[in-house]
């Protein structure tokens, strides 16, 4: 009896993409109008496409520096006719990891828009294939044509210097759905703040809470590298955003870290806008393990005592608290993390539900 080891032999749903023909194809630059392009810095130049200006990211650290070239909540909006949709991505670097998709690392998914009452659903994957380098080519096709807004989303650890998208010859390219706001919420943290690890982009948690407001947002999760540094501090206050969330507190390596920095963030992005909403998150993997409760506890209390002293001694309206340990406090706990830290599309839902009610009541 012979072994089968590619599974897409025994179940064709499992391959990645196939081969696409553009024969019929008519391909645009992302960077050209009419589309707009979301949630990334400066993106219509430089040779790839980023989440910081380079000389934040370096003053920061190497390592933000590297991440700051991960795309997580960049995504692309425009209206076509087209029956067919397809992309070519080039990606330098593509992240694969033990506990996350290549879809999450690498794909892109895409989303139907109603410009009217500003939902977005979602309808499909561009498929990566497994063994993808340097990018790919891949399609979505619809059963009829007629003018569709889309949203599609770049990979959350993915790397990609150029993206084009293509449409059947002839079809109509316009503009895409508008948010109702042009001032995005901006999230702060760490990689569960990044996406991971979701299983594709759509369903990071800042996306999730992004989409449901319809609002424009702005990721900046660093794997393991959200520490509230003097240089992405100072550049966030110089942002302007309807909303600021701090989640970095899974990050700071110490507790005294976090209280060294925490309040003192508050500070700097305060300073700079009296009246930004600005809400603060503790670490949602509470209970990971039990010999980490006690310091979940204490970090709790660092981030309550900023909150504390911001209504206090500030007399500041516009801050908010959000307890980390109730986003997974639940019958199915197991179920909320693929590996004790990071979030499932599961988990991710559990933290959106949480931090999307108390921004929409900011954002009435």
């Amino acid at each position: 009896m012979s072994m089968i080891s590619d599974i897409s032999q025994l179940d064709p749903l499992m391959a990645g993409a196939s081969s696409v023909d553009t024969e019929d194809i008519e391909f645009y630059n992302v960077k050209s109008e009419p589309f707009r392009i979301y949630g990334l810095y400066d993106a219509k130049n430089g040779d790839h496409f980023k989440r910081l200006p380079e000389e934040v990211a370096a003053a920061t650290s190497d390592a933000v520096l590297s991440l700051s070239k991960c795309t997580a909540g960049g995504r692309v909006r425009f209206s076509t006719d087209s029956a067919r949709v397809v992309i070519f991505a080039k990606e330098p670097h593509v992240r694969r990891m033990y506990h996350a998709t290549l879809m999450m690392s690498a794909g892109f998914d895409l989303y139907l828009d109603d410009p009217l009452s500003g939902d977005s659903r979602f309808y499909g994957i561009f498929k990566a294939p497994y063994n993808m380098k340097n990018g790919y080519a891949a399609e979505i096709s619809f059963q009829s044509r007629e003018t569709r807004y889309l949203t599609v989303n770049f990979p959350l650890y993915g790397e990609v210097s150029e993206l084009y998208i293509g449409v059947v010859k002839g079809a109509t390219v316009g503009d895409g759905a508008k948010y109702r706001c042009e001032k995005p919420i901006v999230f702060y943290g760490s990689s569960i703040t990044q996406g991971g690890c979701a299983s594709r982009s759509g369903i990071a948690y800042t996306s999730i809470v992004a989409r449901k407001l319809n609002m424009d947002h702005i990721n900046l999760g660093f794997s393991g590298n959200g520490r509230a540094e003097d240089a992405i501090v100072e550049y966030m206050a110089g942002l302007d955003m309807a909303v600021f969330v701090s989640d970095y507190d899974h990050n700071a390596p110490t507790v005294e870290h976090l209280k060294n920095t925490h309040y003192k963030m508050y500070e700097t992005i305060r300073a700079a806008d009296p009246t930004l909403p600005y809400v603060m998150i503790s670490r949602p993997d509470f209970v990971k393990r039990a010999n980490d409760v006690a310091e979940s506890v204490e970090r709790r209390e660092v981030i309550l005592e900023s909150y504390r002293r911001a209504l206090n001694e500030k007399g500041d309206k516009n801050v908010y608290f959000i307890d980390g340990e109730s986003f997974f406090d639940n019958d199915y706990l197991d179920c909320t993390t693929v590996d004790g830290t990071h979030p499932t599309d599961f988990g991710m839902v559990c933290m959106a539900e949480k931090i999307g009610k108390v921004l929409k009541d900011i954002l009435k």
